[in-house]
C-alpha cells in the first residue's frame, strides 16, 4: 500500500474524479438555484438570510455525500 497512489494512472484518475465530481456539484448548485422562487446567493450575501444559509449548507452536504458515494461505487 506503500506509494501506490503515486502512480501517474491512479493519480489522474483520482484527479479526473475529483474534477468531475465539483462539475457535477457544481451544476447541481445551479439547477437548484434556478428551481427556487428566489436569488439564493442574492439572499445570502446581500440581505443576509442566516436560515436560508443554513439549508444552502446542508443541501451541498446532501449533494456531495451523494456524488462521492456514486463516484466512489
Amino acid at each position: 500500500m506503500g506509494i501506490e497512489w503515486l502512480k501517474p494512472a491512479v493519480f489522474f484518475g483520482s484527479m479526473l474524479y475529483a474534477l468531475i465530481g465539483v462539475l457535477v456539484f457544481w451544476i447541481s448548485f445551479i439547477v437548484i438555484d434556478k428551481l427556487t422562487p428566489y436569488d439564493l446567493w442574492g439572499e445570502i450575501c446581500e440581505k443576509r438570510n442566516l436560515a436560508l444559509a443554513i439549508v444552502v449548507a446542508a443541501m451541498c452536504l446532501g449533494i456531495a455525500v451523494i456524488v462521492a458515494a456514486a463516484i466512489s461505487s
